[in-house]
């Protein structure tokens, strides 16, 4: 299923060949956490701006419209009009952030929707079972997002208990993927590392869930408030034991100079709510760095966004229209916003793929790191 196709360093250019189709990875997965990207953006501009995967999550899925009537209408691919790779995450973040009145046991957790406060309760197989009914490609393992910092002993058995959770959720897949109904009977289980920002926790939870043979693997519990520094650290000793033939995806990052960093430690796959979610406010990401569209600056400016991007955007509009937009409260300001910082992120990930192909990755990580993030 994935095949390292060239390296650069440790950076890794690779394929990952599922039922949905091949991604080429580094890839960057575009979030829409409900089946939809916030900031009006459909599936067939999702196509057009060159997204590989589209992400959405178990818990809101599960809560609204239901797991059961999105496979009664055919699964979430068919449902949202998309034909290519889904990962969905398995509900394990929401569970722990949104939640109130949660409890947690060994069987798994209960606890009151954030929506209407009925009483729910998720643990490994109820969330193989609802991420079955969605159908997506990836599913990922349900597990306990430790808050940062935690205490040692907690983070400890927290992560003991995740790996009997991952055993439970591999057995369940394998039995879900043979029964007649089920609509994917090739869905891949991701498994999820946890350890919080204790080093020696997170190699051996590492060591222990690679035994389980699992599809792919992903770095869970970062970018929650710990410095960009301790992200990095933490990658550095715990990627050494991660399966060198799986791919890797690092959870909820991030900005275009985390990927990057990322990738030079071997990360293969990254989702952020980032670029939409700034996008809604005009936050702008570029080739040259950031910048605040809402800024006057910008309120005769005829430029394209970026004078070096290719997307739809920036081929048409004017950072004046669209700040304009953005000030008279116009849905469609916010529409093309998402539109280009996707289409960046989506760039920035092709661009990586060539870097790497090309034995050039190092300079394009010391060419762009330091710029990415500044503020123009």
């Amino acid at each position: 299923m994935f095949k390292i196709l060239h390296t650069n360093g440790l950076a890794r250019r690779g394929e990952f060949t599922t039922v949905h189709g091949t991604v080429q990875t580094p890839v960057f997965q575009n979030v829409g956490t409900i089946a939809a990207i916030k900031g009006g953006l459909s599936s067939t501009d999702l196509e057009n701006i060159g997204c590989q995967i589209e992400l959405s999550n178990t818990y809101h899925l599960h809560l609204r419209p239901g797991d059961k009537l999105i496979h009664e209408l055919g699964g979430l691919h068919k449902f949202m009009c998309w034909n290519r790779p889904i990962l969905t995450d398995s509900g394990g973040f929401q569970v722990f952030s949104l939640a109130k009145l949660r409890k947690i046991t060994e069987d798994g957790v209960h606890f009151n929707s954030h929506i209407d406060g009925r009483r729910i309760f998720m643990g490994p197989e109820e969330s193989m079972q609802i991420q079955s009914n969605l159908a997506s490609t990836i599913a990922m393992a349900f597990d306990e997002c430790i808050e940062n910092p935690a205490p040692h002993d907690y983070v400890k058995k927290s992560c003991e208990r995740t790996y009997r959770w991952l055993v439970r959720c591999k057995e369940e897949m394998k039995r879900l993927n043979a029964l007649d109904s089920t609509i994917n009977k090739h869905q891949l289980l991701f498994g999820i590392n946890q350890g919080g920002t204790h080093d020696d926790i997170r190699i051996w939870h590492m060591k222990e869930i690679a035994k389980l043979d699992l599809p792919g693997y992903a770095i869970g519990g970062l970018a929650v408030g710990e410095s960009h520094e301790e992200m990095y650290h933490i990658l550095d000793v715990t990627l050494p034991y991660a399966p060198e033939d799986r791919p890797r995806y690092l959870m909820g990052v991030g900005t275009p100079s985390n990927i990057i960093e990322g990738v030079a430690r071997g990360i293969d796959f990254f989702d952020c709510v980032m670029p939409s979610r700034n996008a809604r406010h005009a936050f702008i990401f570029t080739r040259n760095g950031t910048m605040n569209l809402l800024n006057q600056c910008y309120e005769r400016d005829m430029r394209p966004i970026d004078e070096e991007c290719g997307c739809p955007v920036c081929k048409k509009f004017s950072r004046a229209y669209i700040r304009h937009l953005f000030k008279a409260k116009e849905i469609l300001g916010m529409r093309l916003a998402v539109m280009h910082n996707l289409y960046f992120y989506n760039e920035l990930a092709a661009m990586i793929r060539t870097a790497i192909e090309e034995d050039r990755f190092e300079q394009f990580r010391r060419d762009n790191v330091e710029k990415l993030a500044r503020r123009i």
